[in-house]
């Protein structure tokens, strides 16, 4: 399934009027969220407090219970908690049925899902919830949930809440919401159903991003401990320790501030410019500015590991697209011999449970955690002969590729989302 911005049968661009809202199309109105509300008691509740409600009411089966960890993407979803249909019978006015909307009150704000149609008919609302029964007369409950959703519903639901202790809002607050609707049901509903097209493209990829990585994993941890081998290597691997597979012994980095960035300047590299995946990902670039600093580049098949901290253990290898990098003192640079060890099958090696395990051990210590450049050569490696370690470091890069791809299309996807909201739900562009 593919996703664009709608790009055909458009209504004609229409005059805009300004509102609280920003600018909207003349024919939309701005409602608050208590005029669009079921006219009938409780259709604006919150969840029980006190002791209504605790832990020692939870029972095997009953009536489920949405809590913070059931307010998922789109549907209350997730592992449930019960409570029993007594129970639930005393708590009439705090329950939630298919189609109501429900908001975190408390805790993690800006959560907004819609109550599924199924497999329950009912649930209870909990202590950090509000939920809202809509009239379907007036408007679109998906329209409203994609509204609270975007930047625009988000910002209101932050920029009201009461910032005492804890952040959080109330049903006062939540009846005095607005949101900007186009005048008929049906519009709405058309907008609703192109938004919620994306949302299912974006799960999809979701989902297909964690399977990859998922399989990934199975295979690292099959290719790289011989539980598996490839087609044409046989023969028993080797047991060594690191250094033994090293062209020199672990060097530490320059211990000098970072500048500003600068085309002139190589870029500086840090534990914190290394993403759990070994990635190079800085937030922002920086460079340094040292008469030494060239004598901390970075080479084709050098890696680098963090010796200390908290996320000691984690390693980058050098990619010539990262442009030159000099390595922060925090950071302990190998080099490996290319004749007995691949630096790309390294790699892979230190992203393995065996590898954490081992990283785990090491810094078992008083203190901040670390591992010097001695115990790292002192890591056991099993290594198939190098013909092999680059086969299966091929295999996974490939592995890589793909999921690179599908990290691609996600963010794409989740641009055109963005893109979508931004002209739908303020009339910028008209679906027929």
């Amino acid at each position: 399934m593919e996703v664009r911005e709608p790009s055909a049968k458009y209504l004609a661009r229409v005059a805009f009027k300004q509102t609280e809202l920003g600018d909207v199309p003349t024919d939309w109105n701005c409602l608050f969220v208590a005029q669009i509300v079921e006219s009938r008691p409780n259709a604006i509740v919150g969840g029980p407090f006190g002791s209504d409600l605790v832990s020692k009411d939870y029972v095997l089966a009953g009536v489920p219970v949405i809590r913070g960890q059931n307010m998922g993407k789109g549907y209350v979803s997730g592992d449930f908690v019960f409570v029993s249909n007594q129970k639930a019978k005393q708590l009439q006015a705090n329950l939630a049925k298919p189609g109501d909307l429900v908001f975190t009150q408390r805790g993690t704000l800006g959560q907004v899902s819609i109550v599924p149609p199924e497999p329950y008919s009912e649930y209870v609302v909990s202590q950090s919830q509000m939920k809202l029964s809509l009239n379907t007369n007036l408007v679109s409950v998906g329209y409203v949930f994609q509204y609270f959703s975007s930047p625009g519903g988000q910002r209101q639901i932050f920029d009201s809440a009461i910032q005492t202790g804890v952040p959080h809002t109330n049903l006062g607050i939540l009846r005095s919401y607005q949101i900007p609707a186009p005048p008929t049901v049906n519009e709405q509903q058309a907008i609703a159903t192109a938004l919620s097209d994306a949302d299912a493209l974006i799960e999809s990829l979701e989902q297909l991003l964690a399977k990859k990585r998922q399989i990934k994993q199975g295979a690292m941890q099959e290719l790289l401990t011989a539980q598996r081998r490839l087609p044409g290597f046989e023969g028993e691997w080797e047991e060594k320790f690191l250094g033994e597979c090293l062209l020199s012994r672990p060097d530490y980095g320059i211990n000098a501030p970072a500048v500003e960035y600068s085309d002139k300047l190589p870029a500086y590299i840090r534990i914190t410019d290394i993403s759990d995946d070994g990635c190079f990902c800085p937030a922002p670039l920086v460079s340094v500015a040292h008469p030494l600093a060239s004598e901390y580049y970075l080479e084709v098949g050098d890696l680098v590991f963090a010796r200390t901290g908290a996320s000691v253990g984690k390693s980058y290898r050098y990619k010539a697209a990262d442009g030159v990098l000099a390595y922060a003192g925090f950071l302990i640079r190998v080099r490996p011999d290319k004749s007995k060890l691949d630096p790309e099958f390294l790699a892979y090696l230190v992203q393995t449970k065996l590898y954490w395990d081992w990283v785990r051990l090491m810094s078992m210590r008083s203190g901040q955690p670390g591992i010097n450049g001695n115990e790292f050569r002192q890591f056991p490696v099993q290594l198939p002969r190098l013909a092999e370690q680059t086969a299966i470091a091929q295999v996974l890069s490939d592995m890589d590729a793909d999921i690179a791809a599908v990290e691609t299309r996600l963010t794409k996807a989740r641009a055109i989302k963005q893109g979508m909201m931004q002209e739908l739900l303020t009339g910028r562009i008209r679906l027929v």
